[in-house]
């Protein structure tokens, strides 16, 4: 194996080069997510980048919903052997300074979707809980994560109509993670023995912090791996953030009120109640104001579904009309919902993220994916 540029630093974990992963797992992975939304709902846009090295792929998207269309960049390629080439044909991510400002780009291409975006921190990164999802002897997610707040400035062009934002304009959340997670075509062996776990998530901006509530629900309604933090706003910026911070509190998520439209699993109103730690229980409520459908990003994406090999280099598009969509649709079911919040009298802005497969009762679903009455 090749070395790379990393190698000349001291930051080795097992004695190998850095570009071979410490694990064989096929399913070995590191992440990033970026999500910039419209403070008056006119858009969401949002980005992912992924390194598979065992499986040999680098893989990115960006895509932009203004909640009637939304239109998506897909790009992969051979993984490079340096891990510092954040780049996939015309897209390239450029980490400025960690954790605190990053660039995100896709030059001129044949599929007419460019963008130039830049990322600046408004409260430092936070480790969240450490994952382990297993089911029997198969570990399906090893992972570490961590969060972070900020702003949006730049631009997206898809066919000549260009949207610029500022970053007064357009907020941000992102994560990074990395470890074992399901990537690539799925492997061969006995499948999963149960329904799947639902997820949910809304990470939320107001004036004075930025609040994360998330967890996994079993059929049935209980809460696993429940876990949500707030975090104050404090000048000057940190790099990062932990809970033995006075600025960080923890607030778990303990209750959950879901309304659905009709023969849909899409949410219409969300209410989350948040236990503070030290304090009281509040109310977090969340009203969509329009509708990011992952598989732009390449989550139960049929063709460009993550750590998927498509060649030494492949670019695509695609395109959809919310109205069109048949609310059946797996790959339509992991959703980003641009939200107005309310949270003590604060008002906000962000996401809510859901995904809802199986008879999950708690919600009044029986079936792998009949709808609401």
């Amino acid at each position: 194996m090749t070395l790379s540029p990393f190698d000349e630093y001291p930051i080795h974990q097992v004695p190998r080069p850095i570009a071979l992963p410490g694990t064989t797992d096929r399913n070995a992975y590191g992440r990033y997510w970026f999500g910039a939304s419209h403070r008056d709902g006119a858009f969401q846009i949002e980005i992912a980048f992924g390194r598979y090295p065992n499986l040999q792929v680098q893989d990115t998207s960006v895509s932009i919903s203004d909640g009637v269309t939304q239109h998506a960049f897909h790009g992969s390629r051979r993984a490079p052997v340096d891990p510092s080439d954040l780049s996939v044909g015309p897209a390239r991510l450029e980490i400025l300074e960690p954790f605190r400002h990053l660039r995100y780009s896709v030059d001129p291409n044949d599929t007419g979707i460019t963008c130039d975006m830049e990322w600046r921190a408004r409260v430092g990164a936070l480790l969240e809980d450490h994952t382990v999802m297993t089911d029997g002897p198969h570990t399906i997610i090893d992972m570490a994560r961590y969060l972070q707040f900020g702003t949006w400035a730049g631009w997206v062009d898809v066919d000549g109509t260009r949207t610029e934002f500022s970053h007064d304009e357009v907020v941000g959340i992102r994560d990074r993670s990395w470890g074992v997670r399901p990537v690539g075509t799925q492997a061969p062996g006995r499948p999963s023995s149960g329904p799947p776990n639902a997820w949910l998530w809304s990470p939320i901006h107001f004036e004075a912090e930025c609040v994360v509530a998330g967890w996994f629900q079993r059929p049935g309604g209980e809460f696993w791996r429940a876990d949500g933090h707030r975090l104050a706003i404090v000048d000057p910026v940190p790099a990062s953030v932990s809970l033995d911070d006075a600025s960080v509190r923890r607030a778990d998520p303990v209750g959950q009120r879901l309304t659905f439209a009709s023969g849909t699993r899409w949410v219409t109103d969300v209410a989350i109640d948040l236990h503070t730690e030290g304090g009281p229980t509040s109310v977090l409520e969340l009203d969509p104001l329009l509708r990011f459908d992952m598989r732009a990003l390449g989550y139960q994406n049929p063709d460009w579904g993550h750590g998927v090999w498509h060649g030494e280099l492949e670019i695509g598009r695609e395109d959809w009309t919310f109205s069109e969509i048949h609310p059946q649709d797996p790959t339509h079911q992991h959703v980003h919902h641009l939200v107005r919040a309310r949270l003590d009298g604060a008002e906000g802005v962000g996401i809510f993220e859901q995904i809802i497969f199986g008879p999950h009762t708690q919600f009044g679903f029986t079936d792998v994916l009949d709808g609401a009455p």
